[in-house]
């Protein structure tokens, strides 16, 4: 967050984790929350000489498998589609971008924010919400299953990388973070996480990221594969609004500007949540961290006129892409290449790995294969399916 050394006339030294915390209570605004007064992880542990505990968190996540594994899993297309289209790791990354450049603005923790934002999307299926939606049916008389409930799961749980306790041991505001990323179409109880309150605004702002960085980059993939046309979205408000003040011809549409749209249209999304929270900020008098959590809405969106504007991008996304007849039969065989997985694993557990069958003595059998699947890559899932019902295919 801060620059990570100051020269004095002997040189170059490095700060100490505790004069990072000091950085961050002379310099951040007074409702960002600060490191030194988080409330601390569920197993203490001594405090790192030069990082403080969300710097820590952030490292945590990033050398997960499951971070690794998002590289292989679907955001939209699936990964045999081509290299250049987003995944979840690389749509993780830009909203942690995005996230940060918010944060940075409006005076907030920086680190927490990039923190959220890369384990916002850790439970995420194969083959994205399809295999939500069937692995969520499958578990429907088991508690269901829910992509940031299982971000949660692997955080406290089922990464194990620590000899002394389960998880990741993150801080409670990291972990509170997970639990309460809200989008129209991800919600959660929080229920450990004080869910009468609203997330602190480094959660809020990542909320607002996701959503940027997925409508944004969602509609890039769709013009780089052709499934969207440019000539699909005259009358679309944010796009005529960009192709015009840059000054861009439909024809021919390169990729330089479309490129140069889509950045114009990351900049206005960003910087119009940044002015709406500023004022939300000065109306309401928000003073403290506290002060937002128990604001009587959140404070992080869009303006009225920027909501309607976006509203309509997403909805022509929704029409266009998402629905577009390519990717509804990826999504229809994605999710009966999971039930078909998940039922044959259920009725024979020893086609599974040893480490997972030994979870069967302690573990719902349920929750256990829904997590080993949830854990799959697209392309594990697509060889496991092989492997299980093709006899050409050696197990």
């Amino acid at each position: 967050m801060f620059t990570c050394y100051h020269v004095q006339s002997g040189g170059a030294r490095l700060f100490t984790r505790q004069e990072l915390e000091e950085s961050e209570i002379q310099y951040l605004a007074p409702y960002a929350v600060k490191s030194r007064e988080s409330r601390g992880r569920v197993y203490p542990e001594p405090e790192h000489p030069y990082r403080t505990a969300f710097q820590r968190d952030r490292d945590r996540i990033i050398h997960t498998t499951a971070f690794r594994r998002l590289e292989y899993k679907t955001q939209v297309f699936v990964n045999y589609e081509g290299d250049y289209y987003r995944t979840r790791l690389t749509h993780s990354i830009e909203t942690a971008q995005i996230a940060r450049t918010m944060a940075r603005a409006l005076g907030v923790n920086e680190d927490l924010a990039e923190a959220i934002s890369l384990a916002h999307d850790l439970g995420h299926t194969p083959f994205g919400h399809s295999g939500e939606v069937a692995l969520n049916e499958l578990m429907k008389d088991y508690g269901g299953f829910n992509h940031t409930d299982q971000s949660i799961r692997i955080v406290e749980m089922l990464e194990q990388r620590y000899p002394n306790f389960p998880g990741l041991n993150l801080t409670w505001e990291v972990r509170e973070g997970i639990v309460k990323h809200t989008t129209e179409y991800d919600a959660t109880e929080a229920r450990e996480y004080e869910p009468e309150k609203r997330a602190t605004l480094e959660g809020q702002l990542v909320n607002a990221a996701d959503e940027i960085a997925y409508t944004t980059h969602d509609l890039d993939d769709g013009l780089r594969s052709e499934l969207l046309q440019v000539s699909d979205l005259r009358g679309i408000q944010l796009w005529q609004e960009a192709v015009q003040a840059l000054g861009v011809e439909e024809q021919p549409f390169t990729e330089m500007a479309r490129r140069r749209v889509i950045r114009y249209l990351i900049n206005r999304e960003v910087t119009d949540v940044i002015q709406t929270v500023e004022r939300n900020l000065k109306e309401l008098s928000i003073q403290s961290p506290e002060d937002v959590r128990c604001a009587p809405s959140n404070l992080v969106g869009f303006s009225a006129e920027m909501q309607a504007k976006n509203r309509q991008l997403k909805d022509f996304l929704l029409e266009h892409l998402y629905r577009h007849y390519r990717v509804m039969r990826m999504q229809v065989k994605a999710q009966r290449l999971i039930r078909q997985l998940f039922e044959a694993y259920l009725k024979e557990p020893r086609q599974l790995p040893l480490e997972v069958q030994a979870r069967f003595a302690h573990e719902q059998p349920e929750r256990v294969v829904c997590d080993y699947i949830a854990g799959m890559t697209d392309r594990f899932a697509i060889q496991e399916y092989r492997k299980l019902f093709d006899p050409a295919v050696r197990g």
